[in-house]
Order: structure tokens, then sequence, then C-alpha cells
């Protein structure tokens, strides 16, 4: 019988993030000016600092999951050759999707494009609204959510799932150091980085849920006349801490599980329709040569930090976005390398990286190629619309020009609050199992006391940098977060690829490997496992 280890708070992670924040909150209320100002230029000097570390660390992150595939390591499975997953294919994806990208599909679907084709980076003499801006616009979206991004997650993802499963370490961020620190990730060491993490993790979040209380409000204004403000804000952004808060402590089979399943079908309906009803040749045409043209600028656009001209466009775009996924990459891993039991290493590639990257280009071939036909074509003024009457309003006016668009609205509004409470639930249960020791795959769920507490934190974080700083205060804060990411990822990137050369060396499932300690192939596995079984019916017969 197997014994559940005790469950306590790790003071040392928990204590610090929790107490810097508090300072941070109390400081923003008292001298609000200083604060903001202070966060826009730190942001500024570190993205000017960074920036090309964030570049190029996406960029080899990319290529080690080209590797993990080809390699044999990627036949590996997650705890072990007798594994059996915890979710169904379509279960796992629905969550995935969830836990990464879901509400900032939603955000920026037809905001996105409007930015960068109406404003296009000033160094690259790119005419606003021209047909070269066009595919620019869509090209560059492409980098942003394809499958660069999604390979920030997918390392750590593995690494993760690997350490805490087949290596058998902790369930902390530090143990997917363990190939390079060994035992010192469970020290003192392990508990900094642990603690570092859990910080920029929070602000990581923060700045989603920031973004998905404005898609709710926008909507509430755009349909009702509901003003997007500061009480509206407060208002949303408690009703969706407390709904996610109730998903998480319900627990993964019950809460993130069927909340992500819905999810993924309201986001295929909403494919289907714009696919249905909107410029759907254009959009194909444009989106293959947008694609064709990310091909062909591939290294330039993924490394361009416009540090010559003094441009700050890739700042607040590119460097932001891989930045931002930093901030959420090893909450996510966490989440995401705990539910991968049961697959390969390739299968876990393949989901979270390959398919994730191709959903999103259709979803924005979709989306996005719309939304620019309307504004060169239709004149819809989806730009001007940004530019007065908000970011948030951008996607409800997009929406509008559908048929029943009041309906598809208030669909997409009620999709806006379901996609956040979808992914926050797993964020927030993540953020509470770091916080205490004695997780285990026995014993997976923390304490639902922590749940409800961090879930609050998250709440009052995003609403002040919501209210008072704004979009740009929001992303300056998933900047801050990504930054102590940035560091962590190097190492983490280092193990995997340590792992990834020589997986029997750390795997404690030695039985998974041949005599030439290359993992073994699953149906030669299982050839072999049944001629076990022969040979004891055999022995047991005499």
């Amino acid at each position: 019988m197997k014994t559940k280890m005790k469950i306590q708070l790790k003071p040392w992670v928990f204590w610090p993030t929790f107490i810097v924040l508090v300072i941070a909150t109390i400081f923003s209320l008292v001298n609000l000016e200083t604060f903001s100002s202070t966060i826009s230029e730190v942001t500024v000097k570190s993205m000017g600092l960074f920036g090309a570390g964030y570049e190029v660390l996406t960029l080899i992150m990319l290529f080690v999951c080209v590797a993990v595939c080809v390699l044999p390591f990627g036949r590996v499975k997650i705890g072990g050759s007798k594994a059996k997953p915890l979710l169904k294919p379509f279960s796992w994806f629905a969550v995935s999707l969830a836990a990464t990208v879901a509400t900032a599909l939603l955000f920026w679907a037809a905001l996105e494009p409007m930015k960068h084709l109406t404003q296009p980076p000033a160094s690259l003499g790119l005419e606003p609204n021209s047909p070269e801006s066009a595919v620019f616009a869509l090209s560059t979206i492409f980098l942003h959510w394809g499958f660069s991004p999604h390979a920030i997650y997918g390392v750590p993802v593995v690494m993760f799932a690997f350490a805490y499963y087949n290596m058998k370490k902790p369930f902390t961020i530090s143990s997917m150091l363990a190939p390079i620190l060994g035992k010192k990730t469970e020290g003192t060491i392990g508990t900094a980085v642990d603690s570092v993490t859990v910080l920029a993790m929070v602000l990581g979040v923060a700045t989603s849920l920031g973004t998905g209380t404005l898609l709710v409000t926008g909507g509430l204004n755009f349909v009702w006349g509901v003003p997007s403000n500061m009480f509206v804000w407060l208002i949303v952004m408690a009703a969706i801490v407390v709904a996610f808060v109730i998903s998480a402590i319900t627990g993964l089979s019950n809460g993130v599980k069927k909340l992500a399943e819905i999810n993924l079908w309201v986001f295929i309906f909403f494919l289907a329709w714009v696919i249905l009803f909107g410029p759907s040749l254009f959009n194909i045409n444009l989106g293959v040569e947008s694609f064709a043209h990310l091909l062909d600028n591939f290294f330039s656009k993924s490394l361009f930090n416009g540090v010559v001209n003094g441009d700050e466009w890739p700042i607040w775009w590119t460097i932001w976005y891989f930045a931002a996924f930093m901030a959420w990459a090893l909450t996510s891993a966490v989440f995401l390398g705990r539910i991968s039991y049961g697959y390969s290493v390739r299968a876990i590639v393949t989901v979270n990286v390959w398919l994730a990257g191709i959903f999103n280009i259709i979803w924005f071939t979709f989306f996005s190629g719309s939304a620019i036909h309307m504004e060169l074509f239709e004149k819809a003024g989806l730009g001007d619309i940004m530019i007065n009457k908000g970011n948030e309003m951008v996607n409800y006016a997009f929406f509008d020009h559908f048929p029943l668009g009041t309906l598809i609205n208030v669909i997409f509004i009620a999709t806006a609050y379901l996609t956040y409470v979808a992914g926050a639930d797993a964020m927030c249960a993540t953020l509470a199992g770091l916080s205490t020791s004695g997780i285990s795959p026995d014993s997976p769920e923390p304490p639902a006391i922590l749940k409800i507490l961090w879930g609050a934190i998250l709440g009052v974080i995003a609403w002040i940098t919501l209210s008072f700083a704004g979009l740009d205060g929001l992303k300056a804060l998933s900047n801050l977060g990504g930054i102590p990411t940035l560091i962590l990822l190097v190492p983490i990137t280092y193990s995997l690829i340590k792992v990834a050369w020589n997986p029997y060396k750390y795997d404690t499932f030695k039985e998974d490997y041949d005599e030439f300690g290359q993992p073994k192939r699953p149906k030669v596995a299982e050839l072999s496992e049944k001629s076990d079984e022969v040979e004891v019916a055999a022995l047991n017969q005499e």
C-alpha cells in the first residue's frame, strides 16, 4: 500500500514572493506615478539589455524540440513503458491549449493585425495600410503565435515530466536542473530557484488575467453599454477569480479537463463561423503568401531587435511576446508535464509544439486575415476603433460585421470568461503545488486554502496594474516576470540536451532500454514483455 506524504507550506518559496508583492502593491497605491514610470523604465531598459537573449534562446529551444523528436529519446515514455495516460488525446490537447495561449488567441485575434497593419515598424519603411504591411502583419503574427513560442513551453514541459516521473524528483521547478546540479536542487539552491520562479509566474499569470478582464469588459461595453472602468474591471476580475479557484479546488478531472474540452469545442465553432462567413479564399491566399514570407525571413524576423535604428517596436512586440511566454513557461511546464504521464516524449512535443502551433496558424489565418480584409477593402474602420474606443473593442466590432453579430458577440463574451477560467485554474493549482512540500504522483493536489490565496493575489495584482497602468502596464509586468525565467531556461534547456543525448543515465526505468542503452521501440518492448510472460507461464507448468 502506498503512503501519502504530509503536505506542508514551503515558507521560503511562498513568503518571499508574497511579501514582495504586498510591498509592490502598497507602493503602487501610495505613489502611483512613480510606480508606473519605474515599471516602464525598467521594462524598456531590461528589454534592451536582454532582448537578443530572448530571441536567441527561443530559436535554440525550437531547434531542441526538433532534435528531441528525431533522437531516440523521443521514444521514451513518461512514467515508464507500462504507464497509462491520465488524459485522452483530445482532452490532453484541449487542456494544453487552455493552459498556454487560449485567452490570448481571443484577445489578439483581430487586434494584433490592426496594430501591425496600421503601425508597422518605422525602421522597415513600410507604409501603413499597404499590401506590404498586410503581409508583414500576418507573417509576424505567425512568428508570434506559431512554433517558436510553443517551443518555449515544449522544452521545460518535457524536462519537468522526465524529471518528475522518470527521474523520481520532487514536484519543484528546480528538479528540471537535476541533470546539471544533482541533489543540490533539493537544498538551498533549489529553494532559491523555486522562490524566484514563483514570483515570475505570478507576474505572468496576473498579466493574462488583466487581458482576459479587458476582453470581457470590452464586450459588455460593446453589446450592452456597460462602462469599461476600474469598478467594472474589479467585478469581472472577482467573478473570474472565484470561478477558477472553485474549478481548481475540484481537481484535474472534474474542473480543468471539462472546462478545457468545452472551451476547445467553442473555439472550433468560432473558427468554423469565420471560415463560413468570412473572405476565406482571400484568407487562404494571404495566409500562404505570409507563411512563405515568414520562411524567407525567418531568422531576420526571429532576431529583429531594432538596436541600430533605435526602433522600440521589437521591444513591445516580438521580444515582449517571447518574454511573456517565458514568464508563463515554467508554470505551464509543471502543469503540462504533470498531465503528460503515459505519453512519449515525441508525443509531448507533437501536441504542445507542433499541433498547437498549427492550430494557432490556422486560427490567425482566418481571424486576422478577415480583419485585414475588412480594414483594407470593406473600410470597417477597425483601426480607428482601436485608437478611439480601446483595444478591447476591436474583436467585438469585428464580429459585428458577421451574420448574427450581436448573438455571436454575446457568445464571445461568455467564451472569453470561460477561456480564462479554464487556463487560470491550472496555473492557480500549480502555484499552490509549488508552494508546498509533499506533492507526489500519489498525492497530486495542494491544499484548497493555498489555491484560494493565490487566486486572490493574482486578482489584486492584475486589477491594480490594469487600473493604473493599462495594457502597456500589463505588458511591462509580464516582461519583468520573463527576466528571471529567461535566466533559468538556459540551464533547463541544457539539462534537456544532456538527457536527450543519454536518457539511460538519468532514467530510473532501466528496463525500458536495450543492451546499447537506447530506448526500446514500443513494438519491440511489447514483444519482449509477451515473451517474458510466455517463459513465466512455461516455468509454472513445469
